[in-house]
C-alpha cells in the first residue's frame, strides 16, 4: 500500500468502527472517495479515537448502573467495570428511553441511577397478589408498579410517582371503580389520560409532568408514563384489585 493512502479494505474498517460507535456512516467509502483515498493513517486513527470517545460519556454512577442493568436484564450486553463502551452506551440509552429519562444519551447520571436502583430493589412477591385474576401492585417505598396475573408477574415492574408530602397515597387493598379514557380534574384543572380510579379521587393515570421530577409528585394519584398508562388501561376492568403497600420516602 502506498505511503499516505488507505486501501478500500481499511476504509471499510474505519467506516464500520464509526457506525459501531453510534455516529453513523462516514464518507470514507470507495464509492465516494475512490478505491485508494488520500487519507493518512494518522487522520484515520484520530477519527476513530474521537468517534469512540464521543459515543457516550462516562457518568458518575457508571458501574452501579451497569450492575443494575445486568441484574434487570433485557437491555443488551453490559460489562460491569465502570468503563463506558459502545455496548454499555446502547444498553443505557435503551433503558433511559424505556423509562422516559431525559436526555437519553447514555450518561449514567443520578436519575438513571435512581430509577435502576428502585427497579432492582423491587420484589414482586411483596405484593402478595391473589392467586387468581389480575392484581395491580404499587410499591410506594420504591415508587414502582407492576401487574400480577394468577399469582405470577404479568407486566414487569415500571416506575411511578405517587402522592408527595401532604397528599400521601394510602396503602391498602382497593378495587378499580371508575374508568374513563380522559378524565377532567376539577381541583387541578387538568386532563388525566387513561384514568382508573380505585379510592376516593385517586387512581392511575398518565403523568401530566416530567415523572422524574421528585419535587413535584402527585396529589395522591399513581402517575404513569404514557406507554404504561396505556398498557394498564388495556388490562384494567371495573372490580379488579389494586394493592398499595410501603410508604413513599419523605411522606
Amino acid at each position: 500500500m502506498a505511503r499516505g493512502r488507505v486501501s478500500a479494505r481499511l476504509i471499510g474498517a474505519v467506516t464500520a468502527a464509526l457506525v459501531g460507535s453510534g455516529l453513523g456512516a462516514f464518507a470514507l467509502t470507495p464509492a465516494s472517495a475512490g478505491a485508494s483515498a488520500p487519507v493518512t493513517a494518522a487522520v484515520t486513527t484520530t477519527v476513530v479515537t474521537k468517534a469512540a470517545a464521543a459515543s457516550c460519556a462516562t457518568g458518575k454512577y457508571q458501574k452501579q448502573v451497569e450492575g443494575y442493568l445486568k441484574q434487570l436484564g433485557g437491555y443488551g450486553t453490559v460489562t460491569v467495570d465502570g468503563k463506558q463502551s459502545p455496548a454499555d452506551c446502547t444498553a443505557i440509552v435503551k433503558f433511559q428511553k424505556r423509562f422516559g429519562i431525559q436526555p437519553a444519551k447514555g450518561l449514567a447520571g443520578p436519575t438513571t441511577y435512581d430509577v435502576a436502583k428502585r427497579l432492582a430493589a423491587t420484589r414482586t412477591a411483596a405484593c402478595k397478589a391473589k392467586k387468581k385474576g389480575i392484581t395491580f401492585c404499587i410499591d410506594l417505598t420504591n415508587q414502582t408498579t407492576w401487574v400480577m396475573k394468577n399469582g405470577a408477574v404479568h407486566v414487569k415492574p415500571t416506575i411511578t410517582r405517587t402522592g408527595y408530602k401532604g397528599y400521601r397515597t394510602p396503602a391498602g387493598t382497593f378495587t378499580i371503580n371508575k374508568r374513563t379514557k380522559k378524565e377532567w380534574s376539577d381541583p387541578y384543572e387538568v386532563w388525566l389520560p387513561y384514568w382508573q380510579r380505585f379510592i376516593g379521587g385517586r387512581g392511575f393515570h398518565q403523568t401530566t409532568t416530567y415523572i422524574h421530577d421528585k419535587w413535584r409528585g402527585s396529589h395522591g394519584c399513581v402517575n404513569l408514563l404514557q406507554s404504561d398508562a396505556q398498557k394498564y388501561w388495556s388490562i384494567g376492568k371495573i372490580g379488579m384489585t389494586v394493592k398499595v403497600f410501603g410508604r413513599r420516602p419523605g411522606t
